[in-house]
């Protein structure tokens, strides 16, 4: 039953949160970066630089954003409280709890909602990494396991389309690699979205999948392997050198969709960094010199990132093959058969509902591990 004493008790929690987010949000301060950005927009020369003007907008929207959402659990909170002390009054008027019930009820799922958008804020806190605002490239490799590893990649690929559209991520499929039997062998996937990256980023690893087998005619269980990759987007802004002797570039007839002119010219690219064994293929633009663009894109971002990793200034200094596949290192277990259960061996984080994480369902385990990085003071 629900009494007002546990709204009310709700409410001094969400109450509490807002306090904390009141620090860490700063509203004055984003309202006063607000009206700087404001008065750089409506200067003449705004536009002369597009670059500039583009990440300055982007900035504005999410300085926006921000304060919008404080501003709304802030006015939801005050709301509730307004709310509990009429309730509160009507019951020491002689009226039974139990005649407000429709009102407990309502107030009830307004607390729900704004417990809810004060745990997404709460994340978002978490996520002050170097390049967590920025749009991230994802990139799925089938690898051991045979056609099933191949299916299994397609499933991650579907799986992560499916996440992004619930985030409201905007995605772009630029290569997709099919398997002639069943599944694709590769795919890599541009997403555009706030903070889009640093949601993304704890994907990042080998995802082993254990099921009955739907291509073995014995019916055996079968363990099978993919890989997940994820890069932030580094932007057009960001110059990087990369020694033209350092890269073989080959052209190649696309193999996917995108109509009878990619299919019939040579107008895919593969981008191979020699010295890292990095490579990037792009095939969903029609343009041969648009699919380069993009390729080029992703390799940067991969060896920029790469760099990072092995504290390395220059690019130049990468050497040797550094395949991010390690089989046996799997980040998540994925299990449909005997029984149901996603696992992540990281966090210890795992659901049964194997149908519902399939279907995009990932929040448990990304807020796990933002969480956990936070704690460990992990800022990647």
């Amino acid at each position: 039953m629900i009494t007002i004493a546990d709204l009310k008790q709700r409410l001094d929690r969400t109450s509490e949160m807002i306090t904390v987010l009141e620090t860490l949000f700063d509203p004055a301060g984003l309202e006063k970066k607000n009206q700087e950005l404001s008065a750089q927009i409506e200067k003449p020369d705004f536009w002369d630089d597009q670059e500039k003007a583009t990440k300055i907008l982007r900035e504005k929207g999410q300085a926006e954003k921000k304060l919008k959402s404080y501003n709304e659990v802030k006015s939801t909170q005050e709301d509730g409280e307004a709310m509990i002390e009429l309730l509160s009054e009507s019951v020491e008027d002689s009226m039974d709890e139990s005649e407000l019930f429709g009102e407990l009820k309502e107030l009830d799922h307004q607390i729900s909602d704004l417990e809810d958008r004060l745990e997404e804020m709460r994340l978002d806190t978490l996520l002050s990494g170097k390049y967590d605002s920025n749009d991230a490239i994802v990139s799925i490799h089938a690898g051991t396991g045979g056609v099933d590893a191949m299916d299994w990649a397609e499933m991650l690929l579907r799986m992560y389309l499916r996440y992004c559209e619930k985030k409201g991520f905007k995605t772009e499929v630029v290569d997709l690699q099919n398997d002639t039997a069943a599944g694709i062998k590769s795919a890599t996937v541009m997403v555009s979205g706030e903070n889009a990256y640093g949601y993304l980023k704890s994907e990042n690893g080998v995802h082993r999948l254990v099921r009955i087998s739907p291509f073995n005619s014995a019916g055996k269980r079968q363990t099978s392997f993919s890989a997940v990759e994820v890069v932030p987007q580094l932007g057009d802004e960001l110059q990087v050198n990369i020694d033209p002797q350092d890269l073989k570039i080959d052209t190649y007839r696309s193999s996917g969709a995108g109509g009878q002119h990619v299919n019939t010219t040579d107008s895919a690219i593969r981008i191979t960094h020699l010295p890292t064994n990095t490579v990037v293929t792009c095939q969903n633009e029609r343009s041969q010199l648009r699919n380069k663009e993009v390729a080029m894109k992703i390799l940067v971002a991969k060896l920029t990132k790469m760099a990072e990793e092995e504290h390395k200034e220059n690019l130049n200094e990468l050497k040797g093959d550094t395949g991010m596949v390690t089989w046996g290192a799997q980040i998540r277990s994925y299990v449909f058969q005997p029984y149901t259960m996603v696992k992540d061996h990281r966090t210890g984080a795992e659901t049964g509902n194997v149908n519902a994480v399939m279907d995009g369902d990932l929040d448990l385990f990304i807020k796990a591990k933002l969480t956990q990085d936070a704690r460990e003071g992990v800022n990647n």
